[in-house]
Order: C-alpha cells, then structure tokens, then sequence
C-alpha cells in the first residue's frame, strides 16, 4: 500500500483555520460571552488533537511548543467555562423537577451557581490581561506555523498515529466501563474527541462510513460530557451526606443528579462497545477496504 493511496484532508490549512478562528472569537466581543468560550475551547480541543495526530511526523521541538501552546489557552478559560456550565445545568434540572428546586429556595449555594451575573461592557483589568495572553499565544502560534513546512506528512505514519489514538480510546473505555469511576470516564471521554477530531482528516478515505462513525462519535461524547458536567456540579456543590446534618431536600437533589448521570450512561455504553469493543480493529472501524486497494 503506498502513500499516494491514502487521500486526507490537509493537514496545515485547518489548524491555520482554526487559529484564525480563535483569534476572530477574540475579537467579537471586549467580554467573551459563554458561547465565544465554549467554541474557543472546543477550537483549542481540536488543535491539540491535530498536534497528537502529527506526533509521528513533526520535530519534537515543533510539537513540545505548539501543543503547549493550545494547551495553556484552554487551561486558562476553564473556570471561566465551569461557571457557565453550572449554571445551565442546575436550570436544566430545575426545569425538569421544579417541586425541587421549590424546595431549595434560600440556599446560597445554589442560588449563587443558579445565578447569572450582569455582564460587563468593558473587560477588567485582570480580563483584559488574560485576554491579551491567549491572544498572544495564538498569534504567535499561527505565525510559526505559517512558516511550517508540512506538505511531505506521510499519510501512512498519521494513519499509525490514528490508530495509536483508536487503540487508545479503547483501553479508556475498558477501564471506564469496569471502573465506572468519574475520572476514567472523563479520561474516555478526552480520548473519544482525540479520535473523533482526527478521523476528520481521514474523511476523504471512505466518506460514508467515516461521516457515520463521526456522527455517533459526536453523540458518544456529547452523552459523555453530560455525565461529566453533572460530576463537576456536585463536587462543587460539596455535599456529603451525615445524619446529624441531613438535608432531604439535597439529598434528594443530588440522587436526581445520579439518576442522570446514570440516563447518560446507559447512552453511551452501548455505543461505545460497537466501535471500541474488544479485539476490533481500526480497519473495520473505517472501511479500510478502501485502502487495499
């Protein structure tokens, strides 16, 4: 099988693209409202993955910064993410259980994560500071890569490199699975959207099945993301149940948000196991007929 037959996506115009795209969202508004976050966040996801994807091909050095690069700029609009997060999340929860919530009147807790804050017209100082810093490292970040050569990546060694991520994902989601810990199901979750950012490359190869693999992928993680949002909100929330300080009202809350987690999850499960089952291989996964060719 030579090179010449595995036709991607290139590689350099869609993380030029996604830069630039970041720095646009950076510029539509002084305060980024919740949206800009997310989407710059998901923009920063897809970077990293391309780097990941790229892991096989380009220098150490190319890779250690640039990486490092998307990585520190998602770091920091995290919090800013989570407060967001929380907030739509409780109302999708009050939506869904009003008598509830109807009971949780008065709790600060809940009041002040429920509770949107005005938002500024003009950044403060310390925002205007960490703007200019992921601004910064954006742009400095698509100059180089402007200067990058990547027209010789071998499509055969990212073809490794996806399938390094395939058999990846799938370890994540054993040990997930068998575990049913949070953090190794939001470790499945970090890898599935690796793999799902990927394969995006690998379209050309067999369109059909890899846009149908893409869409339930998309679901996968979307269910998976649920699941995690709900766990953040109740380790921020800090409540642990004792008998000389029970709250039925949150005991109740927090069992309504167990009962969620577990909807999502028996989403996921079933999905997972057809794509990432034991002892199935990437060649299946894709069709990889096509490459034999």
């Amino acid at each position: 099988m030579g090179p010449d037959i595995i036709k991607l996506k290139d590689i350099k115009p869609a993380l030029s693209g996604y830069l630039k795209e970041t720095l646009g969202l950076l510029d539509l508004s002084p305060v980024p409202d919740d949206r800009i976050i997310h989407d710059i966040r998901v923009l920063m996801k897809k970077s990293r993955a391309v780097m990941k994807l790229m892991a096989g091909s380009a220098g150490s050095d190319f890779f250690n910064r640039e990486y490092g690069t998307f990585r520190e700029a998602g770091r920091i609009l995290c919090s800013w993410r989570e407060s967001s997060v929380h907030r739509k999340t409780l109302k999708e929860l009050k939506k869904m259980h009003p008598l509830v919530f109807k009971g949780l009147a008065g709790n600060q807790k809940i009041e002040s994560l429920i509770k949107k804050t005005d938002q500024p017209a003009e950044p403060s100082a310390e925002m205007k500071e960490i703007l200019e810093r992921i601004r910064e490292l954006i742009y400095r970040s698509s100059y180089r890569i402007r200067f990058q050569k990547m027209t010789d990546l071998n499509p055969e060694i990212l073809l490794k490199e996806l399938e390094k991520s395939y058999i990846l994902t799938t370890e994540k989601y054993l040990i997930s699975r068998n575990s049913m810990k949070a953090a190794d199901i939001h470790e499945l979750r970090k890898r599935a959207k690796d793999f799902l950012y990927q394969l995006w490359f690998f379209r050309p190869v067999n369109p059909p099945v890899i846009k149908s693999l893409e869409k339930k992928l998309d679901t996968l993680t979307q269910n998976l993301g649920k699941y995690n949002d709900l766990d953040q909100l109740i380790r921020t929330l800090e409540y642990k149940y004792s008998q000389d300080t029970a709250l039925p009202v949150m005991d109740e809350l927090i069992l309504l948000i167990r009962q969620e987690q577990d909807r999502y999850l028996s989403r996921v499960w079933p999905a997972a196991y057809k794509i990432f089952r034991p002892g199935r291989m990437l060649e299946s996964v894709m069709g990889f007929k096509v490459l034999r060719f």
